[in-house]
């Protein structure tokens, strides 16, 4: 039996995405794509406490910094953030020949290296790729891992199978790559077709078992390491963007999800489409790494 979901911010995001945990803060960060912001809850005994930024532009995904702050993949690039202040570092562009590409989602591996990819926006070409940053200097130099995506989604890594998952959204398709201690990739082969719902943001457990938010999809597909489906945790609205595992003991689920494109009467239905949710596992989830600038 799994755990039912706790609504622990009754926000209603547009398009929430990217959640990430800060270890040093003890803190959830996680992004409103379609709302431009950061939003950011600190969990505590008396409450939770909840603070949000606006952004530049849309801000698709948000990683920690080793040293502090924190790199986020805005629509048409990367930028620093600091919460301290508030204030966004100059934008370094990516893809910049492509107008109708955005930046989508992103994950940070064992050696500080950011995977991020990229999406037609409009989600009719096989435009978007996947990259990997290595470093972050005055001009960071992405390098194009794979292609031929509509979009790309939910990178990240099981470092005891040396494997890279990454997803196209659009064609219902997990993927599975070799990862070598260069981050080098081997051929993309197929992990998991999916028949309803569409995979989003992926996160990994320290036994290797993937978590998948399924988008339109009102729930997160659990499989394992062979491909084979383990079951799936309902949620209480469709558009479910992605999981990440926090708390001291990263055995708290947090959830993101939207309200992008949901007709009215869904939402009258549903209406905890937007919200940020969690709940408990018995698993925990990997460590949150941090960038290497």
């Amino acid at each position: 039996m799994f755990p039912k979901p706790d609504c622990n911010w009754n926000l209603k995001a547009g398009l929430g995405e990217g959640p990430v945990w800060s270890e040093a803060e003890q803190a959830l960060y996680f992004v409103d794509i379609v709302g431009c912001l950061i939003h950011r809850l600190k969990p505590g005994g008396s409450g939770d406490a909840q603070t949000s930024w606006v952004a530049p532009a849309r801000v698709t995904f948000i990683v920690p910094v080793e040293g502090g702050g924190f790199l986020c993949g805005c629509e048409d690039g990367l930028r620093m953030f600091a919460p301290e202040t508030g204030l966004f570092g100059p934008l370094h562009q990516v893809e910049a020949d492509l107008g109708e590409n955005r930046l989508n989602d992103g994950y940070v591996d064992e050696a500080g290296r950011l995977w991020f990819g990229t999406m037609h926006d409009p989600e009719q070409a096989e435009t978007g790729a996947l990259y990997r940053l290595q470093g972050f200097g005055d001009h960071p130099m992405p390098v194009l891992m794979d292609d031929g995506y509509t979009v790309s989604n939910g990178p990240t890594i099981d470092p005891a199978l040396k494997r890279l998952y990454h997803s196209d959204s659009s064609k219902r398709r997990i993927y599975a790559f070799d990862i070598d201690a260069d981050g080098g990739l081997g051929k993309r082969r197929l992990f998991a077709q999916l028949e309803h719902g569409y995979p989003d943001g992926m996160a990994v457990d320290v036994e290797g078992t993937l978590w998948v938010a399924l988008y339109a999809g009102g729930g997160i597909a659990r499989f394992r390491a062979d491909g084979t489906r383990d079951g799936t945790i309902d949620m209480p609205c469709d558009n479910i963007t992605k999981i990440v595992f926090g708390d001291d003991d990263r055995r708290t689920a947090y959830v993101t999800t939207a309200r992008k494109g949901v007709a009215e009467d869904v939402l009258a239905a549903k209406p905890l489409a937007g919200r940020l949710f969690r709940f408990r596992v018995e698993v925990p989830g990997l460590k949150q790494n941090l960038f290497r600038a």
